[in-house]
């Protein structure tokens, strides 16, 4: 196995960061958010195009303290044409957590989370691309969590969505992610890592889960879907219905860094 000899390696004897935190009261019910949110409330975002000057096209958000950038490469040719339908292109996601996004330290090979990350990615963007016009090419999405504060792969599809539309990719319409924690008879929209963390401590018990969607905001069509947990028929309905509403009110803030990328990319008016 590989070995990074340039790492600075820690000292021989020590102890985790964690065991010194204070130890948190869990509890059913959230008194308050962080933020005076309120139970439907998404945390405010802060987007912005075109950063990676390597990239075809790349965006920056900022959600709480999730932070996210994508860079998207090609249209190129396809490497394994055998595999590729020459009538379409092909989209390529590859999303890494970085080592210092959450607070325990990750490795640099890519996970089983990132895998499974890196297929909903692709899922979910696929309706919203218009791949028969690239035959024989493959677009490539690369996502970087810089910090994971939760609703990881939700703000993904939304990062992703601004680096394809940074990058000239044609696209049927911009997809937007939400994410909803469902706890018995009350949900949590756009939950921090600490709410999610919370779910995953005590388990799911009935009526309880997590949910992602993927919506193409024009055509109010979802084009994507991702949910774990036990739920009611109609509080999944419930749930991707609120879901729907987070990503309407994310909307307005992506429409105008795309608006601000074009208008800095654009020529100058002829006087």
């Amino acid at each position: 196995m590989p070995v990074d000899t340039k790492r600075v390696r820690g000292p021989e004897e020590s102890q985790s960061p964690l065991f010194f935190l204070p130890p948190v009261t869990q509890t059913c019910e959230v008194l308050s958010r962080p933020g005076n949110r309120g139970k439907g409330d998404v945390r405010p975002l802060f987007a912005r195009c075109g950063l990676v000057s390597q990239a075809k096209g790349s965006a920056y958000i900022e959600a709480g303290n999730t932070k996210i950038i994508c860079s998207v490469y090609g249209p190129r040719e396809t490497e394994r044409k055998d595999e590729t339908d020459m009538k379409s292109g092909r989209l390529v996601c590859d999303v890494r957590l970085a080592p210092f996004s959450c607070l325990k330290r990750g490795a640099w090979i890519q996970g089983s989370e990132e895998r499974d990350l890196s297929l909903a990615l692709s899922e979910s963007l696929q309706p919203g691309v218009c791949l028969h016009r690239y035959p024989r090419s493959q677009i490539e999405v690369n996502v970087m969590v810089l910090e994971n504060d939760g609703s990881v792969l939700a703000h993904a599809v939304t990062c992703a969505s601004m680096a394809l539309a940074d990058a000239g990719i044609e696209m049927y319409d911009v997809v937007l992610g939400c994410a909803l924690r469902q706890d018995g008879n009350s949900c949590l929209v756009d939950p921090d890592f600490s709410e999610e963390k919370g779910s995953w401590q005590a388990g799911y018990g009935e009526n309880q889960g997590r949910v992602t969607v993927a919506l193409l905001p024009n055509f109010n069509q979802v084009s994507g879907l991702h949910a774990d947990g036990e739920m009611r028929e109609d509080t999944l309905t419930t749930a991707v219905r609120t879901c729907m509403d987070g990503c309407h009110k994310l909307y307005p803030v992506v429409q105008q860094a795309i608006l601000r990328a074009v208008k800095r990319k654009a020529p100058p008016l002829e006087k």
